[in-house]
């Protein structure tokens, strides 16, 4: 659209050729924008006298649009230089000839008094800047005394009094990853960066996670995996070394060589042979069920998925990342209601009332089998809408008799077939609709074993939805307050012809 009522030119760097706007240049191209989008590309920008098309005043600045695509840029400098143009017919603004002009010599000391005094104000406006600087960057790695006091809130206490992991200093373990350097990251978690470092008194490497201190929540994620993760020992979980909090709040684990699940089936890190991925799968059935059962309180892990997964050096799964963790008595369900953890690995029921459980941690890992066996993630748009969902696409493959179609194809059919189908089974089972229907961890993994039959599942995927278990309603003034309490009911398709709410009150009074 062409205006004049904002002049304005713009240099215009086009990386992917749009027809619409640009009509008949199909290329990418430096374009010159006088007030308008479109390029003027024919006009060499040597002769586009901006005097013409803009005001005395201007704002020179960056603006970007990339539509529908995504791109990324760094713009490493930039300079803008302004000539005033003289008119050929006006007044020239040389200095006349006519007029004497006065001895250098006598504005010597003018300039040179202007220049010293200058550096003066210069070196102490930058020295000032200077301590200013670093004396906010102490404060940004100190932890403040709001945070130390929500750790000592949540660390227990047996580790002030020297008896549960050991603590290390922050420049001990500043040291092991030679001061954090970019170099030694191994990836971005949800609450901070993981480092690599190497503990000479230990001789081993470990990983650092460095906690951002963007939130309270944050602490006291830092402070509830700490917690929970220090009470625990089991070969399938990964072990905790040390912490401190000092200047930075670092958790320190044992190092996994082989890095995370999802690296190896998403990301091409490299290829899971069968034997490792069923090896995989048993690991983590087996971590799950010493968190469930073998501890003297349940712990809800609330966040299972690929990315947490942890590979060891043969290839040994361990789960990690208990920020999300919660201790509950056994047989009763977290009384958390805000909802946390990574969608297409959360139940409905989980979602709809914020409640984890052990059936909820279950769907999580069913998920995560699927994945193993499938090497696909739990929502991927890149394919069509009807195979987007994983669960859903292998529940219809199985209905239709041809489950070992969702098979990973990389494998090239290199597998156990009647591991292969038991595993995809066991994924489906745990990741079942309706929690009631899903297994216990134990369970699941004696179907692995083949110890126990294949569990019976419907044909056609179960759908979840949330029915009002309760409803009330209260009046103030003219608010009116609905409370409703959800609950998670499934129907099989098959099974289903038709469903109606009759409203009880039509005239609507």
């Amino acid at each position: 659209m062409w205006t004049t009522e904002y002049p304005f030119l713009a240099v215009e760097f086009d990386i992917f050729p749009n027809i619409i706007v640009d009509w008949g240049v199909n290329y990418t191209h430096v374009g010159i924008d006088i007030n308008s989008v479109r390029s003027k590309v024919t006009e060499p920008w040597t002769g586009a006298h901006l005097l013409q098309y803009l005001p005395d005043r201007v704002i020179v600045g960056f603006s970007a649009a990339t539509g529908a695509l995504t791109a990324l840029h760094k713009i490493n400098s930039w300079s803008f230089d302004s000539t005033p143009l003289v008119d050929e017919n006006s007044t020239s603004i040389l200095p006349d000839p006519k007029v004497k002009p006065k001895s250098g010599n006598a504005n010597v000391g003018l300039v040179v008094g202007l220049v010293v005094g200058g550096a003066v104000i210069l070196a102490g406006v930058l020295g000032f800047w200077f301590i200013f600087c670093r004396k906010r960057k102490e404060t940004a790695d100190e932890s403040s005394d709001d945070d130390i006091g929500i750790l000592h809130d949540l660390i227990p206490e047996e580790f002030e009094k020297g008896t549960g992991p050991k603590k290390f200093s922050y420049n001990e373990l500043a040291l092991a990853t030679s001061d954090f350097d970019k170099g030694q990251k191994l990836g971005e978690g949800g609450f901070g960066g993981v480092y690599k470092g190497f503990i000479k008194d230990m001789n081993t490497y470990v990983a650092v996670k460095k906690i951002s201190r963007g939130s309270k929540q944050g602490l006291k994620e830092y402070g509830a995996e700490v917690s929970i993760i220090t009470r625990l020992r089991h070969r399938n979980l990964v072990q905790f070394i040390c912490w401190c909090y000092e200047k930075k709040l670092l958790l320190v684990y044992e190092f996994m060589p082989n890095g995370s699940l999802d690296s190896h089936l998403f990301k091409e890190k490299s290829l899971l042979t069968w034997d490792v991925r069923y090896k995989i799968a048993h690991g983590l059935a087996s971590g799950l069920l010493y968190l469930h059962q073998g501890w003297e309180q349940c712990v809800l892990h609330r966040d299972i998925k690929s990315s947490n997964v942890m590979l060891d050096s043969n290839f040994n799964a361990k789960l990690g990342d208990f920020g999300l963790a919660k201790l509950v008595d056994h047989g009763k369900l977290s009384k958390t209601t805000i909802v946390a953890g990574t969608m297409g690995y959360m139940a409905t029921e989980y979602v709809t009332t914020g409640k984890a459980s052990k059936e909820t941690d279950v769907y999580s890992f069913g998920v995560v089998a699927l994945e193993i066996a499938c090497g696909r993630k739990p929502i991927d748009h890149s394919y069509e809408e009807k195979q987007s969902n994983m669960v859903e696409w292998v529940w219809e493959l199985f209905g239709e008799g041809k489950i070992i179609e969702a098979a990973d194809p990389r494998l090239y059919g290199e597998f156990d077939e009647k591991q292969m189908e038991g595993l995809m089974i066991v994924g489906l089972w745990c990741a079942h609709p309706d929690y009631n229907s899903r297994p216990l961890i134990q369970q699941a993994i004696q179907v692995l074993n083949f110890e126990i039959p294949f569990p019976n599942l419907p044909l056609t995927m179960p759908v979840a939805f949330a029915l009002p278990s309760s409803l009330s309603m209260s009046y103030s003034g003219d608010t009116i307050e609905v409370k409703v309490s959800l609950q998670t009911t499934t129907i099989n398709p098959s099974q289903f012809t038709s469903y109606s709410v009759t409203d009880s009150n039509p005239s609507g009074a």
